[in-house]
This record gives structure tokens, sequence and C-alpha cells, in this order.
């Protein structure tokens, strides 16, 4: 059991504050400003992979679930594992052994699909490091695989030219394993801090709430602090993402102390980072907000990140994945992007450290669709407007469930290059689709335009500009979007 002197890692991250051009309120850190390099992206893949790709059922909440009487996590694990006494999260830990795992191999799988940057999670709500550490013993490196995952990802993704961040969900172990107290298990007594189950505590009716009961205690705020700041020291990620929770208000100068602590060491650095939250967890304008599953209904003129997943059940590989269509994903990704935003997708590979087809399948679909079309939305910037057409986002998270309708009659709009890239949603029956964004009139389009063309075919395409909007004819169907790029004179 490593074991390490809080007092010291406190006081160094203190001197890190105080030496720096970001101090710990948020005053002082409303100096700061999202990098260009950030508002270039577009795409991006998200990876949940840990302890609950061993059992592979439920969700990524197996760990938590697992010890909850009455769910199907608890009566499937007692079915298959036996009791819990004799067999708990720990012992899922010999299981996992990514024998298959290859940074390389998933890096190039991304890149082919057109992603820009990959945020991995470092370590998930049950506690278990996908790194190697010399804050706790519960880790990759020391335990189980054997394998600094996201240091393997990190040098990867470097060679490969890919942005790369970490996503951290530790705040939620406070209360994640907490059921484990409330019949016989191996959660039971005291553990010392670094152990997996520690600290167990009962969690809140209302993991929403900013307040109340469950309040984490000093000692848990001080490690949370610790732990975000190795990560930070040991990957230097462009990208910190946290999950909710972070949200708690007793947690507020634990956050600031953490927010001026990677600013100031990324101006050390020379460089400029990211933190993506979400809810109100921040301040608006010293982060980058998120939204999980779901998107926004209108342009904003702030950037912002969707993050979602392949599956609709679980952000983990499990045996019951149920899976999105990749032209539905690039809808999604499209009307994100026009609207100032990017899309974080998130991948959950076996436990062996292999992608199951499906996901090969939607990532490979999206990427020739954007090796013909990306020019329309990676070499653009947000249109005037982002849009038109008969179907309603409903903006929010968790929505992705409802998957839209989409017609040819729904335009999403982008602009660059001298150029005006307009997008729909469906391919038309027909071949023909009108804009109505774009009538010759006041306040539609009055420029000239010199060309029209399909990307998908990379041929001119037949238009005529009228009084109730620009009509295009082109040849292209099927049941992706169809991409025109519209060259102004």
């Amino acid at each position: 059991m490593k074991n390490y002197d809080m007092k010291e890692k406190l006081v160094r991250i203190q001197e890190v504050i105080d030496a720096g051009p970001f101090h710990d309120d948020w005053q002082s850190l409303s100096g700061y400003e999202v990098p260009k390099w950030y508002s270039r992206l577009r795409f991006g893949i998200f990876i949940h992979y840990g302890l609950f790709s061993v059992p592979a059922y439920d969700s990524e909440w197996y760990p938590r679930m697992m010890y909850v009487r009455g769910s199907k996590a608890y009566q499937h694990h007692i079915e298959t594992y036996g009791a819990h006494t004799s067999f708990g999260l720990k012992d899922f830990i010999p299981m996992f052994r990514a024998e298959k795992f290859d940074a390389d191999r998933w890096m190039e799988i991304f890149r082919k699909a057109g992603a820009q940057y990959v945020v991995s999670v470092a370590e998930h709500h049950d506690g278990f490091q996908m790194y190697e550490s010399e804050l706790s013993s519960w880790n990759a490196k020391d335990m189980g695989p054997g394998k600094d995952i996201i240091g393997l990802l990190k040098k990867s993704a470097d060679a490969h030219g890919m942005i790369f961040g970490v996503s951290s969900h530790r705040i939620e172990h406070y209360f994640f394993l907490g059921g484990g107290r409330e019949f016989d298990s191996d959660i039971k007594g005291e553990f010392p801090r670094g152990d997996l189950y520690w600290p167990s505590e009962k969690g809140p009716a209302d993991f929403d709430a900013i307040d109340g009961e469950c309040s984490p205690s000093e000692e848990f705020m001080q490690d949370w602090l610790v732990r975000t700041c190795e990560v930070i020291d040991r990957f230097r990620p462009a990208i910190l993402y946290f999950d909710w929770w972070i949200q708690r208000v007793e947690l507020r100068p634990y956050l600031q102390k953490l927010t001026a602590y990677y600013y100031n060491r990324a101006a050390q650095w020379g460089r400029q980072v990211v933190i993506n939250y979400k809810h109100d967890a921040y301040p608006f304008g010293i982060a980058v907000p998120d939204v999980e599953r779901g998107q926004l209904a209108a342009q904003k003129p702030y950037r912002w990140q969707s993050d979602t997943a392949m599956c609709f059940n679980s952000w983990c590989h499990t045996v019951d994945n149920r899976y999105k269509e990749a032209k539905d994903i690039l809808c999604d990704l499209i009307d994100i992007n026009s609207k100032n935003g990017t899309m974080l997708l998130n991948i959950g590979p076996r436990e062996d450290g292999t992608f199951t087809s499906e996901e090969t399948q939607i990532l490979s679909g999206i990427g020739a669709w954007l090796e013909k079309n990306g020019e329309a939305v990676f070499r653009s910037e947000p249109y005037r407007i982002f849009g038109e057409g008969p179907t309603d986002i409903v903006e929010g998270g968790f929505q992705d469930a409802n998957v839209k309708a989409f017609t040819s009659s729904d335009f999403r709009f982008f602009a660059g290059n001298g150029c005006i890239y307009a997008i729909a949603l469906r391919a038309s029956a027909d071949g023909s689709y009108l804009i109505r964004s774009f009538a010759k009139k006041q306040g539609g389009l009055n420029a000239g335009i010199r060309e029209i063309t399909c990307l998908s075919e990379e041929k001119p395409a037949a238009y005529d500009h009228r009084q109730d909007g620009l009509r295009i004819c082109c040849g292209a169907g099927g049941e992706y979007p169809v991409a025109f790029r519209i060259r102004l004179l």
C-alpha cells in the first residue's frame, strides 16, 4: 500500500499557484481565454476503458450497481461470480489483462475516422487508476494489465499528431461503492486513504444537488486535488475533462486551486489548455461547458462541447450494447459544429483492448464521409446562421435516445475559403434541394455564385438562384448527409 505526505503535496501545489499568473479565486481565473487551437476542433474520441470492461454487463456503473441490492447488476454478480464476500470489485483486477491493447492501432483507427483529439478516462468513479501513480497501488501499472494505459495513449497521440486530454471522475468515488456497506460484502470496516474501497460513503438521493447530504470530507477533497494535479504533471494534457459532482459547493475552494494550478502549469509549459465541465460547476467563461448526450438548439458565440456515446445504453463495452448508426452520429456532429460546438464521441473497448465490429464500422462510416466532405466542417467556420429546416432540436443533455428524423430540407451552414457550405442532413430522393435561407433577396444570399459543387462527387451541380431560394440538383443519394460547396464570385 502506497502512502504520501498530504501536507507536503498541498504545499507544493500552493507554491505553483502563488508563483503563476492565475490565483485560486474566480476573479483571477476569469482572465482565462479559450485557445485558438480549441476553436478549430470539430471531432474527438472519448475512451471509457477500465475495470468495468471486465464484467461487460449493464454499464460502466457496474462497480456501483453490483453493490446495490435489487439491481440487475447485483443479481447478475451473484449468479456469475458468487457472493460479494468472496468476490468483490477488487477481484476483477487480475481478470483485467488488456493483452491486445495497442495504443498505436487505436490512434490509427481514430485518425482514419477523422478525429482530431482524444480524451481518455484516467480514473473513473470506481477509483481504479488507468495510469502509473505514486499515490495509490490500485492502478493499471501496478496491478491487472501491468501497463500505464494513459501514458501509452499519450505517447501514441503525440506521435500521431493528435491532441490528447484526460478525464477525471475521481470526485464521485466518494460515494460510488457505498452500497457495499449496506449488506455483507467485502466493503466492510475502515480503509486507509489510497485504498480502492476508501471511503465508500453512502450516496446522495440527488446526484445533481450542489449541497446537502453526502458532503465530501476535507481529506477526500484534498486527495482529489492531489490526484488530479498528479495527472496534470504526468501527462500535461491539453484538455482536462470533468464529469458531474464537481459542482458541489464544498469543493469550490479546491476547484479554484486545481484550476489555477492547471492554468499556471500550462503557462510554465508555454501552452494553452482547456477544461471541460458540466452544469454550472464553473462561473461562465473560466472553462468550456459540456453537454452530455445532447446538444444546443441554437448557434452560440462561445465554444462548447457535446460528449456522447456510440451506444444508447452504456459508455463502456457490454455484451448487450445497442449501437447508434454512423449516419445519425454524423448528423449530430454536423449540427453541433454548425452551432460552434465540437463533438466528443465515446468508444468502449473490450477488456482485451480490442474494438467491436460495430464500433469499427461506425468509425469507418464517419471517416469515409469526412474524407470526401470534411472540407465543409473542418476547414470552415459556422456561418452567420446555423441552418434551416423542419426538424427541431431539443436542447439539453440526455436527449440522444430520441433519434432525429432529419429530412432533405434540413440544412446546416458553414463558411470559409471564400465559399459557403450547405449540408443537407438527409439525401433527397430526386436529387433536388431548396435552400430558402439563400434566396436572392434582402436578408438572403445576394452575392453572385460562381459554382456549386457536390463534395462527395467533386463535380459541379446544376443550380437556380431565385427569389424563393437556391435550388440545387445533384445526383448524390444514399442515407448520409450531402454537402455542397457554394463558391462565390
